[in-house]
């Protein structure tokens, strides 16, 4: 009878020491003499309580109805009945998980792996001294690894990575001895690698990638013998790669991708790690030569060592026959040499090849016959930016599941091969920047599934084939500069899947067919600079996503259509150097996102409006429309008054016959006299020649003496080191020039005139400006004269756009504020030009004088590089560097070149990282804060990382101030939100470009073709493309 009674007593006891445990100040504090069921039950039920959305219904079983053990997810111990694994991966819980899971004292395993469960992570986990496996992987888990964790001496798994957590890895981890499995990337942690994973020795797999961990690699962590997988990439690891891990010969996987690792890799690599199949080494500061051995590590299917320094040429790698994956891309690979890719042969026995990137290297020679026999896996192959020369073999259609080829600008001398139109799966083909010639082939509309066709920039002629409409895929189409003819084929303006189309700087002619109006989806659309007639067919108007029109420089008249009112989203509309005529559309002032509009040299009449991008005089061009009045007073346009205009005239034509009928006998006499002053010198005629060949336009002295009022001041541009520089107009007042006069009493002034044409002779790059002419002659006077003339850039130099003048009259002074975006675009667009002036002419050239003033802009601020004065060529076989002593300007020359040292490619790189600081600072080199021992170099490099955005150009800030561009950033505050965090990621990793392209040391600069591809990372993640700069 006693013992009945007890039982029930004891367990109502049990009961309210339970509950007075929860309304307790200690909640967290397990009631040890409760009975262990029970325990687990309530443990699971506050488990419970704490999830707040439970989309997927996980926890719809736990619930009085059945046993705990039977709930979704638990599992319990025959024996006992107690928990020891909770299973929840992947079904999008929320909320923090309960301090009450430290109560369940048997779990061995916590699976809660792909939810998204937040909070801290509640230290009471380091109570369960059972536990072996912790998987809390892609959550939003916040705050620091709790240290207590590692009281959990039985961990063998424990999985953290993907969340939000922050601070340093706790030394403590390394206390876990049973330990194989540790990951703990992609989070946000500081500090270090703790030397104390070293005691690790059970460790088989080591993530902890992508995070913000610095300082060296430890050397203990060589003494892991049975590690297998170790990431470490997407930090800001520093140092050398310790020689210990090389000696780890477990090690199957090795990544330290995306830090800023120095240092090579062992010659031994492949003898040392036979065992290694993933070797990924991209975007660090590793040189050399690749491990001639590599090709013994037998078992590898992927080495990536993108973006790196390596040198020299390629080992042969017939033994990989798993490889899969080759991404050898920006580095310094080969050696110019006529067998650079004869590796490629060896690869011939990589059945499973499915990735082969060798872009922006140094290879040279031709393509072996043998990359036809590459692996019918192979997918993608890309050889672009290097100096392969000849052709494209024609067995290159054997690559049967080829998607991507990318063979653009390289030397190649050739026709494109029809064969390449068995490549039926291939998606993107870029050709660009070669010296291709012949016509397209027709086989190219058998590429059904292309989207890319790039065959820009070569010597490509006939006509465009209609055959392309069969690609009904395609979105991107570029064509431009060559020496197309022919009508535009309304096949391919039938295509809706375009997105983009340029095929300007051709010699096309006819009209653009009204099948344009299919192009529904089209941006961006470039026709100019061809021998395009007729008028602008309605149809167009259809086009309502275009945000950018180009048509300038053809024969198109007519008035606009009223259709172009639908364009709403268009943003630079260029409709100059035609004859379109009428008034000037209403509807163009209410285009909102316009922000260039050019209707330049044409034939307008009227009123010029005022409202919308009309109110801004720096984007609006109407030049040449000698019938326009009005607009605003900065368009300094004649007043639209009729009866003033007719009194005007009418006194005018008085005047003009007063004049004529007075001075006729004079003016003749003036021309007798002139042409026996030429008789007398033996000049019968002016003698004016071109010097750059007979594809450039000849003009005289006479020419250019009109075309410039007579070398007027008020045409006066610019002075330059040898001469000044004039606006004229030819063509009857068609075509804008600039006209660099070479003042000849200055010493070196002829031999600077010689330079440069040699250069422009030989070079063209849409990042260098465009010669047009040299005029070698006699002036009136009986003088020499020689002359360049250039394509005229409507919005001046860099330098008038970073630095206001100050002898402006403040009442007119414009802003001419560049936002980031314009700054990073121009800031790539001279890094083109020096990469290819580098390394993908003939003979490498030397700029020797790069600064903002020899920076052009375009009317669609493109930044052109000019004046090639002091450029040099350099020797082929000594392309880095020449003998010839250059001194350049002050402040951007670089400092060997004060010491009479060699000329060389990187004395171009010291001066663009110069500029590019000048560019995101608005600092001059030489301005009066700097001196000997405080340069804008070192100004730059003190600033970073902690004050990186203290020394951004204010204008920047200004221009988010104001509402004129989108910064992110608050200077005033410190508040960033994730788009300003992004920003000032991005502006600090371009003040990082400038400072390593300015080091005093040459060894430490970065070439061109690197500098061009981290510009490209940045203003990818600039736009949101990416994260991880």
């Amino acid at each position: 009878m006693g013992a009945a009674v007890s039982w029930p007593f004891f367990a109502f006891m049990h009961i309210v020491v339970f509950l007075l445990c929860l309304g307790s100040g200690f909640p967290h504090v397990a009631c040890s003499f409760l009975g262990g069921n029970e325990t687990d039950r309530l443990a699971l039920l506050a488990f419970k309580a704490e999830i707040t959305a439970d989309p997927l219904g996980a926890l719809n079983t736990w619930n009085e109805s059945i046993h705990f053990c039977q709930w979704l997810g638990v599992i319990c111990d025959r024996r006992h009945q107690r928990v020891t694994m909770i299973d929840l991966d992947h079904h999008k819980l929320s909320g923090p998980i309960s301090p009450h899971i430290g109560n369940l004292s048997f779990l061995r395993e916590l699976w809660l792996h792909n939810n998204s469960l937040s909070h801290q992570i509640p230290p009471e986990v380091g109570r369960l001294r059972r536990l072996q496996v912790l998987f809390l992987g892609v959550n939003s888990f916040s705050g620091e690894i709790p240290p207590n964790i590692s009281a959990c001496t039985n961990l063998v798994s424990l999985v953290l990575g993907r969340n939000r957590l922050v601070g340093k890895i706790s030394v403590e981890l390394g206390s876990l001895l049973k330990l194989e499995m540790l990951h703990i990337g992609e989070n946000e942690l500081t500090g270090g690698i703790p030397s104390a994973f070293a005691n690790l020795s059970s460790l088989i797999s080591l993530y902890v990638r992508d995070n913000r961990i610095g300082g060296n690699i430890p050397i203990a962590l060589g003494r892991l013998t049975n590690l297998e997988i170790l990431h470490l990439g997407g930090n800001r690891l520093v140092g050398t790669i310790p020689f210990a891990i090389f000696n780890l010969s477990s090690l199957s996987h090795f990544s330290i991708a995306m830090n800023q690792i120095r240092g090579s890799l062992p010659s031994e690599l492949g003898n040392t790690l036979p065992n290694l199949q993933f070797l990924e080494v991209a975007r660090n500061f590793l040189s050399g030569p690749m491990p001639v051995s590599i090709s013994n590590a037998t078992k590898l299917y992927h080495i990536g060592l993108l973006f790196n320094r390596f040198s020299g040429k390629v080992p042969p790698l017939e033994k990989l026959h798993d490889l899969q994956r080759l991404i050898l891309a920006q580095n310094h690979l080969g050696i110019g040499e006529a067998d650079d890719l004869s590796f490629l042969t060896s690869l011939t026995n990589t059945t499973n090849m499915t990735h082969l990137n060798l872009a922006s290297n140094d290879f040279g020679g031709t393509l072996p016959d043998t990359i036809s026999n590459l692996s019918t896996n192979l997918r993608y192959l890309n050889l672009q930016r290097n100096k392969i020369v000849g052709s494209i073999p024609t067995g290159i259609g054997n690559l049967v599941n080829l998607q991507s080829l990318g063979l653009s600008i390289n030397h190649f001398t050739s026709t494109i091969p029809a064969d390449l139109g068995k490549l039926y799966k291939l998606q993107s083909l870029s050709l660009s920047s070669n010296n291709f010639y012949g016509e397209i082939p027709l086989t190219f509309g058998n590429l059904t599934l292309l989207t890319v066709l790039n065959i820009s920039q070569n010597s490509l002629d006939g006509s465009i084939p209609s055959s392309l409409g069969k690609c009904k895929m395609l979105r991107d189409l570029r064509l431009y500069r060559n020496n197309l003819i022919g009508t535009i084929p309304k096949e391919v303006m039938s295509l809706s899947s375009l997105l983009y189309i340029n095929i300007s700087e051709n010699s096309l002619t006819g009209s653009l067919p009204v099948e344009v109006g299919n192009l529904r989806n089209v941006e961006e659309l470039d026709v100019s600079e061809n021998m395009l007639a007729g008028n602008v067919p309605s149809d167009l108007g259809s086009c309502v996503k275009l945000r950018l029109l180009y048509v300038e420089g053809n024969n198109f008249w007519g008035i606009l259509p009223s259709s172009l009112s639908n364009l709403r989203s268009i943003e630079e509309l260029d409709l100059s150097q035609n004859n379109f005529s009428g008034q000037i559309p209403d509807y163009l002032q209410d285009f909102a996102f316009l922000r260039k509009l050019n209707l330049s040299f044409n034939d307008f009449e009227g009123v010029v409006p005022k409202r919308g991008i009309f109110g801004n005089a720096t984007a609006v061009f109407v030049l040449g429309n000698k019938k326009l009045c009005g607009g605003i007073a900065d368009m300094q346009l004649k007043s639209c008054n009729p009866s003033k205009g007719l009194k005007k005239e009418r006194f005018t034509l008085t005047l003009k016959l007063i004049i004529s009928m007075g001075f006729g006998l004079l003016g003749i006499a003036l021309v007798l006299c002139f042409l026996y002053l030429c008789w007398s010198r033996k000049t019968t005629k002016v003698s004016s020649f071109t010097i750059l060949g007979n594809s450039f336009m000849k003009l005289s002295y006479q020419s250019l003496h009109k075309a410039t009022d007579s070398f007027s001041p008020a045409n006066l541009i610019g002075v330059g080191s040898f001469g000044s520089v004039y606006k004229g107009v030819i063509d009857q007042g068609k075509k804008v020039i600039a006209v660099k006069v070479l003042n000849l009493h200055f010493r070196g002034a002829a031999k600077s005139f010689i330079a440069e044409c040699k250069a422009l002779k030989s070079i063209k790059h849409r990042n260098l400006v465009k010669v047009l002419t040299a005029c070698s002659s006699i002036d009136f006077h009986g003088n020499d004269f020689k002359a360049l003339v250039y394509e005229f850039m409507v919005n001046g130099s860099l330098q008038e756009w970073l630095h206001q003048n100050g002898n402006e009259d403040d009442g007119h002074k414009k802003s001419r504020n560049l936002s980031l975006l314009q700054r990073l675009n121009i800031a790539i667009d001279v890094a083109s030009a020096l990469d290819y002036l580098h390394h993908h002419c003939l003979k490498p050239i030397v700029h020797c004088d790069l600064k903002p003033s020899n920076v052009l802009l375009d009317d669609k601020m493109v930044g052109h590089v000019s004046d090639f004065g002091l450029a040099r060529f350099l020797p082929e076989e000594h392309w880095q560097s020449s003998s010839i002593g250059i001194r350049g300007s002050v402040g951007y020359a670089a400092p060997e070149y004060g010491m009479g040292n060699e000329v060389s490619t990187f004395g171009d790189v010291y001066s663009y990282g110069i500029l590019i600081l000048e560019i995101f600072t608005g600092k001059r080199p030489t301005d009066n804060t700097f001196n000997d021992s405080v340069t804008l170099h070192n100004f730059a490099k003190m600033a970073l990382p902690e004050q990186g955005t203290s020394i951004v150009d204010p204008t920047l800030f200004q221009q988010s101030e104001n509402g004129e561009a989108r910064s992110g950033i608050n200077k005033t505050t410190n508040q960033k939100s994730i788009e300003g965090q992004r920003i000032e990621e991005c502006l600090i990793s371009i003040l990082k470009v400038g400072i390593t392209c300015s080091e005093e040391l040459l060894r430490d600069r970065s070439a061109m073709n690197e500098v061009v591809a981290q510009l490209h990372v940045i203003k990818n993640a600039l736009l949101g493309g990416i994260t991880t700069l």
